[in-house]
């Protein structure tokens, strides 16, 4: 197999989305890179060749745009080797701060847009790579695992997908050598950490500065908070992308690892405390 790859990139005009197409390139891969606004990427189209970069305008929201996207990567490169699923938007605000049309485009994006992107990626590893298939890593975030205040519309995507990672990663027939892995990066310093996000007015009913949201929202407008550097975070993805047994999750920051350890350890105890409530509950038993 060629070590020259083929990557699809949603969400690449920043973030890790631009970091990981950059490396890319750099290293000689090949890229079909996907964004709302092409222009974003003019300085790296007039540096590679049309051979190694394909740029697509994509709205993940749009499913037509993602059909059309991977029918021109097949035409151009005739195969992707690896979906890195990484569009989406943030919106800071307690749960009674957001309405619902803001609500629901947070999950537009960050739930249905991987979605789509997830299934058209499935049927493309399954028909076009066949037998080969792919990877396909979805990038979800720390708050896929854990809740937060004023992040809650945030959260619910993140845990959407992973709920929806995990039952899709048990559905793929073996044969189609398809593996899926929820990438769950943790505070790094990006564009939205930075201040590129969108914050909802914060609800008067929690307008004390001692309460979690306000806190958190002064902790998401700090950037030293922010200490991951993601143009070396996309080495460390590229590699395990080479990796033949992965897991369901792969965990790229130290908050993130600790983040899955309180909770296990939270969940075991929790069992460990209510388990004697579940006596007597079954038809076997009187």
């Amino acid at each position: 197999m060629s070590s020259v790859k083929v990557w699809f990139i949603t969400g690449a005009s920043s973030g890790f989305g631009r970091a990981m197409t950059e490396y890319l390139l750099k290293i000689g891969n090949k890229v079909v890179a996907t964004l709302r606004k092409p222009e974003s990427l003019s300085d790296l189209t007039a540096h590679y060749p049309h051979t190694q970069l394909l740029v697509v305008k994509v709205d993940v929201a749009n499913e037509a745009d993602i059909t059309a996207a991977f029918a021109k990567a097949e035409e151009v490169f005739g195969r992707i080797d690896v979906v890195f699923n990484n569009a989406g938007v943030s919106v800071v605000g307690e749960v009674e701060s957001l309405d619902e049309g803001d609500a629901r485009g947070v999950f537009d994006v960050n739930f249905w847009g991987a979605v789509r992107v997830s299934k058209e990626a499935v049927r493309f590893f399954r028909e076009v790579n066949k037998p080969i298939g792919g990877r396909l890593l979805q990038v979800s975030s720390r708050l896929g695992l854990v809740g937060a205040p004023a992040c809650g519309f945030y959260c619910a995507s993140k845990f959407a997908l992973e709920g929806l990672t995990e039952c899709l990663a048990t559905e793929l027939d073996p044969a189609w050598n398809i593996k899926v892995t929820l990438l769950e990066p943790g505070p790094y310093r990006t564009e939205i950490s930075q201040g590129n996000f969108r914050a909802a007015p914060q609800h008067p009913a929690y307008a004390n500065l001692a309460l979690p949201s306000s806190q958190a929202r002064k902790f998401l407008g700090s950037t030293e908070r922010f200490d991951g550097d993601v143009t070396k975070a996309v080495v460390v993805i590229k590699k395990f992308s080479q990796l033949e047994d992965v897991p369901i999750r792969f965990p790229i920051h130290r908050r993130v690892i600790m983040a899955m350890r309180d909770k296990a350890k939270s969940l075991s105890e929790g069992a460990d405390k209510y388990e004697r409530w579940t006596n007597g509950l079954y038809h076997d038993e009187s």
